[in-house]
């Protein structure tokens, strides 16, 4: 055979073993898969926020301004503390830290993270991760309470 030929030759089998490696790789691939565990260590995190009645005890058409900026600490078992400061107009509503959480998420990389203890108006977000657990986006889903924070960048080692 002439080198062109083999060159050819050459071409076609690198190209083919490239094209079933990348189909190999993506075969079954229904997107993200996500975990509890997905999310492990450190996120920094601030939000503006503006609150309406119910929230904070604010009555008929009353609003707030609010700010909080902290640290999330996820343990990657659906557990975690933060480390935060909240203020509304202003005025550092002094929470308690560290302050326990809960987290659910789903293999989509959706989920939902609260503040504990459940049923005394802390807040609750949807939460949407990047699929190998370095940021985090969230909403808040409480009556009220318009905030939202993204991204929310791992600092630390998972």
């Amino acid at each position: 055979m002439n080198r062109v030929g083999l060159w050819t030759i050459g071409i076609g089998v690198l190209a083919t073993v490239g094209l079933v490696s990348v189909e190999h790789a993506f075969a079954g691939d229904g997107g993200p898969k996500c975990s509890v565990a997905t999310l492990k260590g450190r996120y920094l995190f601030a939000a503006p926020t503006i609150l309406s009645a119910p929230a904070f005890g604010l009555q008929g058409t009353e609003t707030a301004a609010g700010n909080a900026a902290g640290i999330h600490v996820f343990n990657g078992d659906g557990t975690g503390e933060d480390y935060v400061t909240f203020t509304v107009n202003g005025i550092d509503q002094h929470v308690p830290s560290p302050a326990p959480f809960k987290y659910t998420l789903e293999a989509d990389c959706t989920g939902t993270y609260t503040l504990l203890p459940i049923g005394i108006g802390l807040p609750t977000f949807a939460i949407f991760v990047s699929p190998n657990g370095d940021e985090l986006a969230a909403i808040n889903t409480d009556p009220g309470n318009a905030s939202s924070y993204t991204p929310s960048r791992r600092v630390a080692p998972k």
